[in-house]
């Protein structure tokens, strides 16, 4: 039978300051429909009434979650496949910059069907790539011949044994959400830098389609960070902030999303992504999506 959890306090900084901000369908696989609350203290949001570790795998069973099944059917994923092409370059050259070398070991959480690894790996990186979804994990081994770990054994590797941790878009999804960010700290070499994608729900674009923003994900997305309870979050754990960068084909990519859910029109995805980035110029805090670099404190 399926559990479900409701929190009493904010999962992220554990203020009781909670009140419920939006209702959000999930047009992904069930079209039920959850409830996204809100925390007066860090800013953040979470899934509520959300199911747990044992209960979350069918909501991801769709062949449209192109992160497992590297589907290009449709527009929107063929977009997916050939903005990915360019950002897996760009994500290359952040990391070695960030960490200051060109080579080292990297940790890949949640590494999907392995085309960030096979990157890394191709780029003189010695990586290890978890990833919890058995579908994944196959199209990794037949696409790149890349052995993907199971998620669990984070709690198994070997301590600082890792320049680089990268999370793309995962940390979301994580219900261990304070277990990890303590095992970041252990896994972490000393100089090491841990690079974190998240979506931001406080951006232009989430804040102007609200509950029907596709980055809410209900309830595959357990929390629905802010810069500020992003920032938080790794202060709590020891960790300071050293970058923030925006993710500019984000604004775009969820905003087609949100109008391919609400049978709107592919040029207003296109304004309202534009619109969306050009309020991040000036102020990342805005982005759709911002990448967090931390290092220990």
């Amino acid at each position: 039978m399926a559990s479900t959890i409701h929190y009493q306090a904010c999962p992220i900084c554990a203020s009781e300051s909670i009140e419920k901000l939006y209702v959000a369908k999930d047009h992904t696989v069930s079209n039920e429909s959850f409830e996204v609350w809100r925390c007066a203290k860090c800013s953040g949001g979470f899934t509520q009434n959300v199911p747990d570790a044992a209960s979350i795998g069918p909501y991801y069973a769709a062949e449209s979650y192109v992160s497992h099944t590297d589907s290009d059917k449709g527009f929107i994923n063929n977009v997916y496949h050939k903005v990915r092409r360019f950002s897996l370059v760009t994500k290359k050259k952040l990391v070695n910059r960030l960490a200051n070398k060109t080579s080292g070991t990297l940790l890949d959480i949640g590494a999907g069907t392995g085309a960030f690894v096979h990157t890394m790996q191709t780029g003189g990186w010695q990586v290890t790539g978890l990833e919890p979804d058995a579908t994944a994990a196959k199209q990794a081994l037949l696409k790149y011949d890349i052995q993907l770990q199971s998620a669990e054994n984070i709690y198994t590797l070997g301590n600082q044994a890792f320049d680089v941790i990268t999370m793309w878009h995962v940390l979301e999804h994580v219900h261990d959400l304070h277990g990890y960010f303590k095992r970041f700290g252990e896994l972490l070499l000393p100089s090491g830098v841990l690079i974190i994608a998240v979506p931001n729900y406080t951006s232009t674009d989430a804040n102007f389609y609200k509950e029907t923003w596709a980055a809410l994900d209900t309830p595959r997305h357990l929390y629905h960070f802010s810069p500020t309870s992003m920032e938080l979050l790794a202060n709590t754990h020891g960790f300071r902030l050293v970058a923030k960068k925006a993710m500019w084909f984000d604004a775009f990519y969820v905003a087609m999303l949100t109008e391919q859910h609400k049978g709107g029109s592919l040029l207003k995805a296109i304004l309202v992504g534009l619109w969306s980035n050009s309020t991040a110029l000036l102020n990342v805090n805005t982005c759709s999506s911002v990448i967090y670099a931390f290092k220990k404190k």
